[in-house]
C-alpha cells in the first residue's frame, strides 16, 4: 500500500474518510497481528503509515531515526519512507495540544489525571507538562497510582483519557468516578468512537466541559499528510473535516409516538443520505421470533422493554446509519443514554388526532393515545437534539431534518 494505519483492531476507525478529505490519495486500514508486524515493517513496502494501538512503541525498533519529539516521548504514530529508510515521528502531540487548546479546557497550573500508561499516554503527559501542568498523575491498573488510590488526589482538575477503555466495541465501559473530584473542570477523551463515552457522558451530565478524541484525530492526521506528502495545510481545515466527520458517522436516531412516522421518514432519510436503515422494531422481530406487541400481549410491557433495550444497545454501536426506534423507548433512560452515544436524535412530532392507533397494544383508542402521549412529550423533548414537526409531505418533512443535523452543535 502507499499510505494507511496498521493496528490490531481496525473497524471502529475514522482514518480512512479523514485522509481521503485532507489529501485525497490512497489509505488503506491494515489489521496486524503481532507476528505480522515484523514481516510488514521489514518489508517497508509503503510510503508512509500511521500506527495505533499497540503499536505505538512495538515500531520504533524499526525505525532508522526518530523525530526529536518522538524521542522524547518515547512513542510513534507515524512513520514515513524515505529510499527505504523508515523515519519516525509523532504527530499525535499535536493533535492532542491542537485538542486542548481549541476546546479551552484549561491545563497551566492543574493536577490532571492521565488514565492509561501505553503510547498515547506518554504523549499526553508530554504535552500537558510542556503546557504548565501542576501535577501529572499517571494511572494505570497496577501502577503505584491505580483506579483505587487515584481517588486520593482530590485535587484533580482535568481528567484525560488516553486509554481504549470505552471505546468500539466496548462502549458503555468507564474506569473513574468522576463524582470522587470535587475540584473537577475538564474532562478529555482520545477516544472518538462512540462520539459520547460513557466517561464524556458523566462530564456532560454534570456539567463539566468535555471533548472526546476526533478533534485530535484529524489534528494528527492532517499533520501526518504534511510529512507524507510535505505539503502545507493550513490548520482551518482541522475544524471543518472534523464537523464532516462527526455528520457522516453519528447515526440519525428517530424518536416519536407510535404512528408518527418514524419508520417512513427514516427509509426517506436512509435514500437522501445513502445510509444504512434500520428499524428497531423489525430488529426485535429478527432477534425474538416475535413483533413487540406480541411480546407485550404475552410477556407484558416489563419484560418487552428489557428486551427492547437489548437491541438498542446492539443498534447504538453502529456509525452512519439511520434507526427509527419504537415510540416508548424513550421511557427507559439507558436506552436514550445508548442512542446519544453516537446519534443526532430526532423527535418526529405529529399532531395526536393523525395518529394511528390500530396494531398497538398500548395505544388502544384516541383517550389511550392522548394519556401516552401526556407521559412521554416531556421523555421526547429531553431526549433529542431537535424536533421536527411531521405535517406534510414526508419527503418535506425529510429535508428540514437533513438542514437542521447540519445546524446541531457538535
Amino acid at each position: 500500500m502507499e499510505y494507511g494505519l496498521i493496528g490490531e483492531k481496525l473497524s471502529h476507525s475514522f482514518s480512512q474518510r479523514i485522509h481521503n478529505s485532507l489529501c485525497g490519495y490512497d489509505y488503506a486500514l491494515k489489521e496486524l497481528s503481532k507476528p505480522d508486524l515484523d514481516v510488514f515493517m521489514t518489508k517497508k513496502d509503503f510510503k508512509g503509515i500511521n500506527v495505533t494501538i499497540p503499536y505505538k512503541q512495538t515500531v520504533m525498533p524499526y525505525l532508522a531515526e526518530l523525530s526529536p519529539l518522538a524521542k522524547r516521548i518515547g512513542a510513534v504514530n507515524t512513520v514515513v519512507n524515505k529510499n527505504g529508510v523508515l523515519y519516525g515521528y509523532n504527530t499525535d502531540y499535536y493533535g492532542f495540544k491542537f485538542m486542548l487548546e481549541t476546546s479551552s479546557i484549561p491545563v497551566a497550573g492543574r493536577t490532571v489525571a492521565v488514565l492509561g500508561s501505553g503510547g498515547a499516554s506518554k504523549t499526553a503527559v508530554t504535552v500537558l507538562n510542556d503546557l504548565g501542568a501542576k501535577k501529572v498523575l499517571v494511572v494505570s491498573r497496577n501502577g503505584e497510582i491505580n483506579y483505587k488510590t487515584i481517588y486520593d488526589y482530590t485535587d484533580v482538575s482535568l481528567i484525560v483519557n488516553a486509554s481504549p477503555v470505552g471505546m468500539y466495541p466496548n462502549n458503555g465501559e468507564c474506569l473513574i468516578d468522576l463524582e470522587k473530584f470535587p475540584l473537577l473542570e475538564g474532562v478529555a477523551d482520545m477516544v472518538y468512537n462512540p462520539s459520547v463515552t460513557e466517561l464524556i457522558y458523566r462530564a456532560k451530565s454534570r456539567g463539566i466541559k468535555c471533548v472526546n478524541g476526533l478533534i485530535m484525530l484529524v489534528a494528527q492526521a492532517k499533520r501526518a499528510c504534511e510529512l507524507f506528502t510535505d505539503k502545507i495545510i493550513p490548520d482551518s481545515v482541522i475544524k471543518k473535516i472534523t464537523k464532516q466527520i462527526a455528520l457522516s458517522t453519528l447515526n440519525i436516531a428517530l424518536i416519536g409516538m407510535p404512528g408518527s412516522g418514524k419508520t417512513t421518514i427514516g427509509k426517506i432519510l436512509s435514500q437522501k443520505l445513502n445510509r444504512t436503515f434500520i428499524d428497531s422494531d423489525k430488529a426485535f422481530l429478527d432477534e425474538y421470533k416475535v413483533t413487540a406487541g406480541e411480546c407485550i400481549e404475552s410477556e407484558g410491557e416489563s419484560a418487552f422493554r428489557e428486551k427492547e433495550g437489548e437491541i438498542i444497545k446492539t443498534l447504538s454501536k453502529n456509525s452512519g446509519t439511520v434507526i427509527a426506534t419504537g415510540g416508548g423507548v424513550v421511557t427507559r433512560e439507558g436506552n436514550v443514554k445508548n442512542l446519544r452515544q453516537n446519534s443526532i436524535v430526532v423527535y418526529v412530532k405529529r399532531a395526536i388526532k393523525t395518529l394511528s392507533t390500530n396494531g398497538r397494544p398500548l395505544s388502544k383508542g384516541k383517550t389511550a393515545i392522548k394519556d401516552l402521549y401526556k407521559k412521554r412529550k416531556a421523555l421526547y423533548q429531553s431526549a433529542c437534539d431537535f424536533a421536527v414537526l411531521n405535517d406534510s409531505d414526508l419527503g418535506v418533512v425529510s429535508d428540514r431534518i437533513i438542514k437542521k443535523i447540519k445546524d446541531v452543535k457538535l
